[in-house]
């Protein structure tokens, strides 16, 4: 593998971003109005505290990967805790190590915010992604509902 950067998403990353995440979206067979987009870039360029933050893998200059993750609070906490809401590798460079490196960014951002959990979850047919995460989290026996209006 070449040289690897993970870094914040910046204003000046749009483009790429919304390659990338058009590209995770469509695995999982969903598509997004443009304001959502816009939103949620907004958002993760806020700096606000307990917004979305985002991460981008650039590979040789390419990026070719993103993280999403957000800090709340918990009533099993005093600390926040860190939620890693998406994360997405581009299908050519899959098996490199680009989601490793953003989930491990995500937990230096986690450890250095003072937060004492990081999670997240993802589809049961998800079993490319779900051979990397059983290396390095624990599964929980959770099962997520949703109710949708």
């Amino acid at each position: 593998m070449g040289s690897l950067e993970i870094r914040p998403i910046n204003a000046g990353d749009e483009a790429h971003w919304r390659r990338l995440w058009t590209a995770y979206l469509t695995f999982y067979e969903t598509v997004l109005p443009d304001e959502i987009y816009a939103s949620t870039f907004a958002r993760i360029l806020s700096g606000v505290p307990n917004e979305y933050r985002g991460l981008l893998a650039v590979l040789d200059g390419r990026p070719v990967g993103l993280a999403h993750y957000l800090f709340h609070r918990s009533c099993w906490h005093i600390e926040d805790v860190c939620y890693l809401q998406d994360l997405f590798a581009d299908p050519e460079v899959r098996g490199k190590g680009i989601g490793r490196a953003l989930i491990e960014a995500v937990y230096q951002q986690a450890q250095a915010a003072g937060s004492t959990e990081v999670y997240w979850m993802t589809q049961e047919f998800n079993a490319t992604a779900r051979k990397l995460y059983d290396r390095i989290a624990a599964k929980t026996p959770f099962l997520v509902y949703q109710q949708n209006f």
